[in-house]
C-alpha cells in the first residue's frame, strides 16, 4: 500500500472523533501522551544553573518590577530594562512603553530610574481573535489543527516521520470566483494540508475531501495561481522535495497533474519557498523555489556538537551555518499543465552558497520586466535582476539589499513589499532574529535599496524573531503600515534563558505619515499582544467589509484569525485586475493610485510575509479622500488610467478594456 493511501487509514480515527464541544478563541493547550524528555531535565537547567547567573539576576529584577508595577518587562543588554504597560484611559485603551536604568544591590531594587516613555491610545482593540467563534465549530480544525507536532508524532510518528518542516505557509484565493476567499493551511508530513470555504451567511466549512486538496507530505508553502488562463485558480503546493500541482476543474474540485515538474537534474536539497512571475513575458506564469540547505538526517551534526550548534551557550538543533546549502531553481510554463527545468539556462544554477527562504518576484527596477528578492538565513539576500533574455543577474549586495547598513548578513526570513513613503515605488520590509532590528529597505529608484531602519524608528525592537511579514494600510488612513509575527527558533531555551521565550506577541508599525513609524502591541489588542511561536501569515479581507484581516499560522496550535476592527471613518478601494494578453491573474501588473495629494505603488505577486500567498485584490487605504486615480502599467507592457473611481468600491479591470466595472460587493 502506497503512503498516500495508508495514512488517511491510520489518522482518520483520530482526526474525526465524534463530538461536537467548541474551541476558544484563546490559546488552546497542547496534550502529550507521555513526559517529554525535555522536562525531565528542567530542573538541571533552571536559570541561574551552571554558567548563566546573568539569566537568574535578569528574572530576579522583572520580577521585582513586577512586584511593583503590573507590566512587561526586558532586561536588555546594555543594562537597561525595556518596559511595557497596558492599560485603559477614560476615551479607550492605553500603551505606554520605556527604558529604566535600575540599580540592583545584594538581591534587591536600590534604585529605579525611568529614562524614556511614549504613550499610545485607541478608542477601542484594532484586532480580535475571532478563530474559535469561526472554525470551533469544524470537525477537522479542532481534532487535528488544534494540536501540535509533538502530539502527533507520539502518535503517527513510526508510520509517518511527522516533522516540522510543515506547517509554516497559508494560501489565499478565490476557488469558484464566488468574491470570497478560502484558505488553505499547510501542514508536517503525515498530516493532511486543510482547505476551507466561507459559505453563505458567513459559515466555514472544511472542502478538503471535496476539493481533493489533502496532501499529506511536509508541506512549506502553497500557491492559488491562474496557470493555464482559464479563469479559474490553480494551486501549487510546495513539499520539501517538489512542487506538486493541482488544477482547478471547476465547482472547488482539483485534480492531481502527474510529473508537472520535470527537473534537468536530481532535486537537491530543501525546497523552502517559491514565488511565480512570467519572467520572459510571453503570457504564462513561471515558478521560481528557493533551497534553504542540503540536509541530511545521519550527517548533521548533534545539538551541541559545534559552534553552530549552541546559543548563549545551549545546546540547540545545529545550522544552517556548517551545513550546505541547497540549488534554487527556475521553472517554464510550457502551457499545457507541465514545467520545463530551465535553472541552468536562466543562470539560476550559478548562485550558491545562500540559505534561500521567502522569494518574492517583482519587477523593483521599473523596466517592465519581473525580478526576483530572495531572503536568506545567516547570508546575503538575493536581489536577481531580470535581463530580458530569459536570464537573472545576482546584484543584491550592489544594490543594497544583500547587507544591512553595516555590511553585515541577517538572518532573513519573511518579506513584505509595498510603498511605505509614497513615492511610487515598492520597498522591501524584512523579519530578522532575535538580538537584531527587522529591516526597511527603501527604494531609491531603479532598483536600488538604501536601509532606512533606525531613521524610521524600527530599531527600538530587537527583542523577537521576525516571521510573515507585510507592508500593508490596517487603518485605511492611506499610509501603509508594517506587520510581523513574531517566535523564537528554540524551544530548548523557555525556563533558561528568559530573554529569549519561545512564544512572543505579534507587532504593528503605525505610519506616521513622515518617514517614521510607532510601534504598537498593547493597544493593538489581545490578538495582537498575545504571545504565540508563529511563522506564516497572509493578508485579506476575509469579512468584505472594507479592510484588511489577517491569518496567521502558528507552531503548535491552530493558526489565528485577526478580524480588523479599526475604526474612523477611512475610505478604501480595491482593485482586482484581468489580464487578457498578460497572464490572466495579472501577476506582475503594477497600479499607482492618486488620491487626497497622494500617490501610491502597489503590484499584483504571487506571494511574500512567509510562504504565504495573499488576498489577490489591491487593497488601497484613501484616507479622507472621495475617489481615486488609477495608472496601470500590465506585464505585457500596455498602460491604462482611470479617472476618479469612487471610494469603498470593489473595481474589476480587465486588460485594454476601457471600462472600470463597478463590481458588487458581497459584503453588503
Amino acid at each position: 500500500m502506497k503512503r498516500r493511501r495508508f495514512l488517511p487509514t491510520l489518522a482518520a480515527p483520530l482526526l474525526w472523533s465524534s463530538g461536537q464541544s467548541k474551541i476558544r478563541a484563546a490559546e488552546l493547550p497542547v496534550n502529550f501522551r507521555r513526559p517529554s524528555e525535555w522536562e525531565k531535565l528542567r530542573e538541571k537547567i533552571a536559570p541561574g544553573h551552571d554558567d548563566f547567573p546573568g539569566e537568574l539576576r535578569a528574572m530576579q529584577i522583572e520580577q521585582a518590577l513586577r512586584s511593583r508595577q503590573p507590566g512587561r518587562y526586558y532586561v536588555l543588554a546594555d543594562g537597561r530594562v525595556r518596559c511595557e504597560h497596558s492599560g485603559k484611559h477614560d476615551k479607550g485603551i492605553l500603551y505606554r512603553v520605556g527604558h529604566l536604568r535600575v540599580d540592583w544591590r545584594d538581591g534587591q531594587l536600590a534604585n529605579v530610574e525611568q529614562l524614556d516613555e511614549r504613550e499610545v491610545r485607541a478608542a477601542h482593540p484594532l484586532f480580535t481573535d475571532v478563530t474559535g467563534e469561526l472554525f470551533g465549530g469544524i470537525p477537522s480544525f479542532r481534532h487535528q489543527l488544534t494540536k501540535g507536532i509533538p502530539y502527533w508524532r507520539s502518535r503517527l510518528d513510526v508510520a509517518s516521520g511527522i516533522n516540522v518542516f510543515g506547517q509554516n505557509g497559508v494560501a489565499v484565493g478565490d476557488i469558484d470566483n464566488d468574491g470570497w476567499d478560502e484558505i488553505y493551511i499547510c501542514q508536517p508530513g503525515g498530516l493532511p494540508n486543510r482547505l476551507y470555504k466561507r459559505e453563505a451567511g458567513g459559515k466555514w466549512t472544511d472542502w478538503t475531501e471535496r476539493s481533493k486538496t489533502g496532501i499529506l507530505d511536509d508541506t512549506a508553502q502553497a500557491l492559488f495561481l491562474d496557470l493555464r488562463n482559464s479563469g479559474r485558480q490553480d494551486l501549487i503546493v510546495l513539499t520539501t522535495s517538489q512542487p506538486v500541482l493541482l488544477l482547478n476543474e471547476g465547482e472547488g474540485v482539483f485534480e492531481l497533474a502527474p510529473d508537472a515538474f520535470q527537473f534537468a537534474r536530481q532535486a537537491q536539497g530543501m525546497f523552502s519557498g517559491m514565488a511565480a512571475a512570467d519572467y520572459d513575458r510571453d503570457g504564462k506564469l513561471d515558478l521560481f523555489v528557493s533551497n534553504y540547505l542540503d540536509f541530511d538526517r545521519v550527517r548533521v551534526p548533534k545539538p551541541g556538537q559545534n559552534e553552530n550548534c549552541m546559543f548563549k551557550g545551549v545546546r540547540v538543533n545545529c545550522g544552517p551555518r556548517g551545513l550546505p546549502t541547497g540549488l534554487h531553481s527556475l521553472f517554464h510554463n510550457n502551457g499545457d499543465g507541465t514545467f520545463t527545468d530551465v535553472t541552468e539556462a536562466s543562470g539560476i544554477a550559478g548562485i550558491k552558497g545562500r540559505y534561500g527562504l521567502t522569494p518574492v518576484a517583482a519587477d523593483f527596477d521599473e523596466d517592465g520586466w519581473p525580478d526576483i528578492f530572495v531572503a536568506c538565513d545567516t547570508s546575503a539576500s538575493l536581489l536577481l535582476m531580470n535581463n530580458h533574455d530569459g536570464t537573472f543577474r545576482e546584484e543584491g549586495v550592489e544594490r543594497g539589499a544583500g547587507l544591512n547598513d553595516d555590511g553585515l548578513e541577517q538572518a532573513g526570513m519573511g518579506v513584505g513589499i509595498g510603498d511605505y513613503d509614497l513615492d511610487g515605488r515598492l520597498d522591501l520590509f524584512k523579519g530578522h532574529f532575535t538580538d537584531d532590528t527587522n529591516a526597511l529597505y527603501r527604494n531609491a529608484g531603479k532598483g536600488y535599496f538604501q536601509d532606512v531602519t533606525l531613521s524610521s524608528g524600527l530599531g527600538v525592537e530587537t527583542r523577537f524573531t521576525g516571521w510573515g511579514a507585510g507592508i500593508i494600510d490596517l487603518d485605511n488612513d492611506g499610509y501603509p503600515d508594517l506587520f510581523l509575527v513574531t517566535g523564537n527558533v528554540y524551544p530548548e531555551l523557555d525556563g533558561k534563558l528568559p530573554a529569549y521565550p519561545y512564544k512572543t506577541p505579534r507587532v504593528i508599525f503605525r505610519n506616521l505619515g513622515n518617514g517614521k513609524f510607532e510601534e504598537l502591541i498593547g493597544t493593538a489588542g489581545p490578538g495582537v499582544e498575545a504571545t504565540h511561536s508563529s511563522r506564516g501569515c497572509a493578508f485579506g479581507d476575509f469579512d468584505n467589509d472594507g479592510d484588511l484581516d489577517i491569518l496567521i499560522i502558528n507552531l503548535n496550535e491552530p493558526p489565528s484569525l485577526l478580524r480588523n476592527d479599526v475604526s474612523g471613518g477611512y475610505r478604501w478601494l480595491k482593485v482586482k485586475l484581468i489580464g487578457t494578453r498578460s497572464n490572466r491573474s495579472a501577476i506582475g501588473a503594477r497600479v499607482i493610485a492618486r488620491y487626497g495629494g497622494k500617490q501610491q505603488a502597489q503590484e499584483v505577486i504571487s506571494q511574500s510575509s512567509y510562504f504565504s500567498c495573499n488576498d489577490p485584490r489591491l487593497h488601497f487605504g484613501l484616507g479622507k479622500a472621495e475617489s481615486a486615480d488609477l495608472e496601470i502599467r500590465w506585464p505585457a507592457g500596455t498602460k491604462q488610467t482611470f479617472a476618479k473611481l469612487a471610494a469603498n468600491q470593489l473595481f474589476i479591470i480587465r486588460e485594454d478594456s476601457p471600462v472600470a466595472e463597478r463590481a458588487p460587493w458581497p459584503g453588503r
